[in-house]
């Protein structure tokens, strides 16, 4: 039997996930009390013929008691040792994302009240769900992705993993826009010729043949890309070894138009034939959905 727990702060997303993995066969439940996780799985467990309750998704957030929350890693562990399939999915979203979101829809956040202002109470629930999102097997950054977006991710990254395997992300991103907070490896490829000051190449990005072909002309791109693939390969079994489901490797380049998306489009065909749950995205690039290859 499998258990996806999917938590985060508010206006990140959680919905969006229960209804995806609602779509895929898993029975879900929104705002489960923590102190409900142990009658829900005994009676999983001991009806685990009804493929109803074979594949289960909850939803746990700030809306549960703060103590509950905070003894979560106990339960947690308990979980794991009942023989249950567990996993984790966290999602957050900048700030000020968070607070434009609630803005937009002028829903009412559920730690915000007459003496807590909507900023502080989305500060308060990052420091409550710490311990949930430290425990997490994947998180997702909703910053910027769309529902759409965010759908067709959690369908690759989640529905199209088989059980015990790495599903993994290569995802490049602009420095100037910041890190992105969901990265496991972040790779900083700012030191290859920059195609940029190419002003016959500034309006290509690294999916661009021109590109490419000035980036394969420059020996440091095909260094750097067997460097890369040499310890990825030497560590991601290890990482697998010790249940880890998911891996989310960043490369980021100044603007996150040229050097990362190149890189990252050469080690997710890299990486394909040995997993088959490889995806690909830019995050500058948002016209472009996560592509698997």
């Amino acid at each position: 039997m499998k258990l996806i727990i999917v938590s985060g702060r508010s206006g990140s997303g959680k919905s969006t996930v229960l209804h995806v993995l609602e779509d895929l066969g898993y029975y879900c439940i929104d705002n489960l009390p923590i102190g409900l996780l142990f009658p829900l799985t005994r009676e999983a467990i001991t009806n685990s013929s009804a493929s109803r309750l074979s594949k289960i998704a909850v939803s746990i957030d700030a809306r549960n008691l703060s103590d509950e929350i905070a003894n979560f890693e106990s339960i947690y562990e308990q979980l794991q040792q009942s023989g249950l399939i567990v996993e984790i999915v966290f999602l957050d979203a900048t700030d000020q994302s968070l607070l434009q979101r609630f803005h937009a829809t002028r829903r009412k956040h559920p730690l915000s009240d007459d003496r807590t202002s909507l900023r502080e109470a989305i500060v308060n629930e990052k420091l409550l769900l710490e311990s949930l999102a430290r425990l997490a097997d994947l998180h997702i950054d909703t910053t910027g992705l769309s529902m759409y977006e965010l759908r067709d991710m959690v369908k690759q990254r989640i529905a199209g993993r088989r059980e015990q395997e790495l599903a993994l992300l290569f995802q490049s991103f602009g420095f100037k826009h910041g890190v992105p907070v969901d990265s496991d490896y972040v790779f900083d490829v700012r030191c290859l010729p920059n195609p940029y000051w190419d002003t016959s190449l500034r309006g290509f990005t690294g999916l661009d043949p021109e590109v490419a072909s000035f980036l394969e002309s420059e020996p440091a791109t095909r260094r750097m890309i067997d460097d890369l693939t040499r310890l990825l390969e030497t560590w991601l079994p290890d990482f697998a070894r010790n249940n880890r489901s998911y891996m989310t490797i960043s490369v980021g380049c100044t603007g996150g138009q040229h050097r990362s998306v190149y890189l990252c489009e050469q080690l997710g065909k890299y990486f394909s034939d040995n997993y088959s749950n490889v995806q690909v995205r830019h995050s500058e690039l948002p016209h472009l959905k996560p592509s698997e290859s």
